[in-house]
Parts: structure tokens; C-alpha cells; sequence
């Protein structure tokens, strides 16, 4: 009889548990609408295909939504995934993961090599999420570097990538041009070679955050990598992050060493962007930032960090003749060896705001850190560190505001008059 009635109240005892906290009535059973790959056939050995394995796990949580587990290990990809609306692929990682080893979740991708328009690694549609894993091409080789397609391609609306490590990408994320809208890119890092993200015709708010691009990523000799080869290879190849058509962009925290371009605002047959940009860098540079077009309401980048030094004359902002939207920079920080800090010849309105200047390039030729013979100039409040000349406002500039500065040996070169307002800086204005 006590043990029966020990066995009723043990039994009490666990339903009320189990009601109380949800935790204690869990199974190790999984739920319906979840899948596990190997269910479908896939070895995660890395040594056969898994592809179709994978595609059938897709395709069979793509009736009704779900999610698809790839549990840790290597899985051969030599084709391209296409991920259904509603259906999250994800990987054992709960965010990226460092150079060595590969472990957890990886991908080891073959496909698409010496074909960049070919179906990307992952093909995402609408509501559809890629998260946990890491992506590695074991037949790139970092002496000997091949074109291959996007890793990522997002089209339609609300689609995620997340908690993604890329060792050794040529090409990273391409949003677009189809149409988009909400895409998240969140907590991605990883070496990419010749472009980072790709984005076109987003027609409502899109969210990059917590990017980073860095050779490191593929410096381990343990996956094949070479520091010295990847870095000279992405400082004369790579583009981090290209804008075209983007409504209402918001870009935080992001970063990439080194680069050829960092930030390359261009315009598509869908047009070009406005949006803003803060907690961003650009480091090992020839061009930490280049404007080509931007919608006429315009760039806002909020707290950035911008070195510029590899390559024939590096400069770290450009704004070439073609932009004729605002550009605007609060709080911004320019250093290194660059030949310039900015020079702009945009035909619209540019201002930098709480901005910190400097080079300090050895033989420095003596050009201005910042330089502008276009549109309008707004330079308010900004402190200028090192010798070179500070300011050139140049002929066929417009207009300028220039006061509130200061700095070591501040000078002013004056080419359009009294277009130009000059006030309450250190030193007076040089003719």
C-alpha cells in the first residue's frame, strides 16, 4: 500500500511539475514541425554529396513551414539550396565562430566555381532564414583564387541570415535585384574575397547588422589559409558593402580589414539609396567610402572609423561628380597614412560634423585633408591633427561654411571668396 501511494504522489508530483514549469514535461522527442537531415538521408561525413539530402529536408518542411536541423558535422554542398518560405535552416552555432577548427555545423561548399551567376549556395525566398553554420570552399586556394557564386542570394520579404561564419567566400550575400523588402542580416563574420554584400532594389527597410569582413578568417593554416596572400588579395579586389537602390537602409556596426572599396554607393536601373550607416569602419583601405549616387535626401553615417593607406594615393572618402544626394558624417574618425581624408566632388550638399582629421603620411605631397571643388561644404566643429593643409575649397565650389575648427597648424585655402563663410576657427584664413 506505501508503495502505491508513493508512486501516486511521485506521479502528482510530476504532473503538477510539469504543469507549473513547461521545462520538466519536455521529450527529447522532436517536434512536427522540425527535421533533422539525416532523417533524409544526409551523412554529414563530408565526404559524399548531401545536397539532395538536405533539399529533401527542405522541401518537406516547406509544406506547412518549418524548421530543419543540421546537426553538427561536415556536409558535403556541390550544388545550390533553396530554402521554401517559412522554413529556417539552422546549423548548431549560436553565433559566428573563430578561425579554427571547423567544427559544429559546416558547410563545405563546391559549387558554382568559375560560374558567379550561377544559383548562389543558399537561394532564400520569402520568410525564409539561414542561421548556425559555417561555409567553407576547401577547393579555393588562396594562391591560386577562383570566381564562384554568391554564398547567400535573398529575394522577396523578410528573409534572415544569421550567426553565419564564412571562411573563405568569394562572393558573400546578394540581396537583389529582385524585388526585397525587410531582409535581416544580423552577426555575420567571416573572410570574403572579392565582394561582402551586394544590395539592390529594397523597396522598405532593410537591416545589416554586426558584419564583419576580415582576412583572418582564412589565415589558419588548418583550412589551407595564408595571411599575407588573402590580405593582398582583398586589398586589391574586395568591396565590402555596395548599396544600390535601398530605401531606408539601417547599417550598424560593421567593418572590414582590408578592403579596396569599403562602403561603394552606386546606382542599378532600380536607382540608388538613402539610408543610414552608424558604427561602421574601414580599415587597411585604398578607399574606405566611395559615392557614386545616392538619393537626393541622402547618406547619413553616424560614428565611424576610417583608415586608408594600401594602393596608389589612398584617400578614405570619395564622392565622385556623379552624386547629387546629401552626404553627411556626425562624430567621425579619419587617421593612417592616406594621401587625403576626403575629397568631394559631388554636385549636392556635403558636411562633416564633430569630425576628427589626420594623415601624418610620410612625404606627404601637401594636398588639403579635405578637399571639395562642387556642390556645398559644411566643416563645423571638426578637429584637424596633423600638419598637412587642412581645408581647400576649390574652385567651382558653390559655397562653404567653415567654422568651429581647430587644430595643429589649422589653414584654410580659399579659392572661391565670399561663397565662403570662415568663422571662429584657430587660425585665420590662408589665401
Amino acid at each position: 500500500m506505501k508503495r502505491l501511494q508513493w508512486t501516486w504522489y511521485l506521479a502528482l508530483a510530476s504532473s503538477w511539475l510539469g504543469m507549473a514549469f513547461p521545462m520538466f514535461g519536455q521529450t527529447t522527442q522532436p517536434a512536427k514541425d522540425q527535421y533533422d537531415v539525416a532523417a533524409f538521408g544526409a551523412k554529414a561525413a563530408g565526404m559524399t554529396d548531401d545536397t539532395a539530402a538536405i533539399q529533401r529536408a527542405l522541401d518537406a518542411a516547406g509544406k506547412a513551414g518549418g524548421l530543419v536541423r543540421l546537426p553538427a558535422g561536415k556536409y558535403l554542398v556541390a550544388g545550390s539550396l533553396k530554402i521554401p518560405p517559412g522554413v529556417a535552416l539552422c546549423g548548431s552555432h549560436k553565433a559566428p565562430v573563430y578561425i579554427e577548427p571547423l567544427i559544429g555545423t559546416v558547410v563545405l561548399a563546391t559549387g558554382g566555381r568559375d560560374k558567379e551567376d550561377s544559383p548562389a549556395l543558399f537561394e532564400l525566398g520569402d520568410s525564409a532564414t539561414v542561421q548556425g553554420l559555417t561555409v567553407f570552399y576547401p577547393d579555393q586556394k588562396p594562391d591560386d583564387i577562383h570566381p564562384y557564386a554568391w554564398t547567400f542570394h535573398l529575394v522577396g520579404g523578410d528573409n534572415t541570415v544569421e550567426n553565419v561564419t564564412l571562411i573563405n567566400s568569394y562572393n558573400g550575400i546578394k540581396i537583389g535585384p529582385e524585388g526585397n523588402v525587410r531582409h535581416r542580416i544580423r552577426s555575420v563574420s567571416g573572410c570574403v574575397l572579392r565582394r561582402g554584400i551586394w544590395l539592390d532594389n529594397c523597396s522598405d527597410i532593410g537591416r545589416i547588422e554586426n558584419v564583419q569582413w576580415h582576412c583572418h578568417w582564412w589565415s589558419s593554416k588548418k583550412v589551407g589559409g595564408d595571411w599575407d596572400k588573402v590580405y593582398k588579395y582583398m586589398w586589391l579586389n574586395c568591396e565590402g558593402f555596395i548599396f544600390g537602390r535601398t530605401d531606408w537602409e539601417y547599417t550598424t556596426n560593421t567593418f572590414i580589414f582590408p578592403v579596396k572599396i569599403g562602403y561603394h554607393f552606386i546606382s542599378t536601373q532600380n536607382g540608388a539609396m538613402n539610408g543610414q550607416l552608424c558604427g561602421i569602419g574601414a580599415d587597411a583601405a585604398n578607399r574606405c567610402i566611395v559615392v557614386d549616387h545616392i538619393q537626393p535626401m541622402g547618406l547619413l553615417i553616424t560614428n565611424g572609423q576610417f583608415v586608408a593607406f594600401e594602393g596608389e594615393n589612398p584617400i578614405e572618402i570619395v564622392i565622385n561628380p556623379t552624386c547629387a544626394g546629401s552626404v553627411r558624417l556626425q562624430n567621425c574618425d579619419f587617421w593612417g597614412p592616406a594621401v587625403q581624408n576626403v575629397v568631394s566632388h559631388s554636385k549636392s550638399y556635403v558636411s562633416f560634423n564633430n569630425c576628427y582629421f589626420s594623415s601624418g603620411r610620410p612625404n606627404n605631397p601637401g594636398k588639403a585633408l579635405v578637399e571639395a571643388d562642387d556642390g556645398k561644404l559644411q566643416v563645423i566643429g571638426c578637429s584637424f591633427a596633423t600638419s598637412e593643409p587642412s581645408i581647400l575649397l576649390g574652385k567651382g565650389l558653390k559655397h562653404a561654411i567653415v567654422t568651429g575648427n581647430n587644430g595643429d597648424g589649422f589653414k584654410i585655402t580659399n579659392q572661391i571668396g565670399t561663397k565662403a563663410v570662415i568663422a571662429n576657427n584657430e587660425v585665420s584664413e590662408s589665401k
